[in-house]
């Protein structure tokens, strides 16, 4: 069997032809795959543009630069490495600190184990824990002792409440006027 001289040149035509059309076709689909890998990964245009033209114009070397180049995250994982840091700093943030060492103290606690700095105080109607800054108790709506009650008429005001030492009755006008004019003994 003998080759033809002509034969043998179609067939490395052919072979030509084919190995064009795939070099060509690997080309165009790393240029595509590089666009579409730049855009989960970068928001800056100029960055999605030289990445595209590094592969375009370098092929195979500029494939490799790329992979060198590009960032290591995609936007959706820097988004959730942000959301897990924010969920972090949170639990941070809601843990309570002592006031006088700011050491961490467990919700529960009244006074601060370290320091002995009082971080809550009990409701005298209900005894739940409240915050020391709280002006009346969430679960009972009882105003803590010393506190400025809101909304209340002149009798509330005069009488004193359940468990408050009674306080000297004020003068009458009629009194302050006799007293005004009484010798000091």
């Amino acid at each position: 069997m003998r080759f033809d001289p002509s034969s043998w040149n179609s067939f490395l035509l052919i072979l030509t032809a084919w190995a064009g059309a795939f070099i060509a076709a690997l080309w165009l689909s790393l240029i595509f795959w590089a666009y579409r890998d730049i855009r989960q990964r970068a928001r800056d245009p100029l960055a999605r543009i030289l990445s595209i033209l590094v592969v375009a114009v370098l092929f195979l070397p500029g494939i490799v630069i790329y992979l060198i180049l590009r960032p290591p995250r995609t936007l959706e994982d820097e988004y959730q490495h942000s959301l897990e840091e924010e969920a972090l700093l949170q639990a941070i943030e809601d843990s309570s600190l002592c006031p006088g060492c700011g050491r961490r103290v467990r919700e529960n606690w009244v006074v601060c184990p370290n320091c002995h700095t009082r971080t809550k105080k009990t409701c005298p109607q209900c005894g739940h824990l409240m915050e020391l800054a709280w002006s009346l108790c969430p679960y009972c709506a009882t105003p803590a002792p010393g506190m400025h009650r809101e909304a209340q008429s002149l009798d509330e005001v005069l009488t004193p409440a359940a468990g408050e030492p009674a306080a000297e009755q004020p003068l009458q006008d009629d009194e302050l006027a006799l007293a005004k004019h009484l010798p000091e003994a």
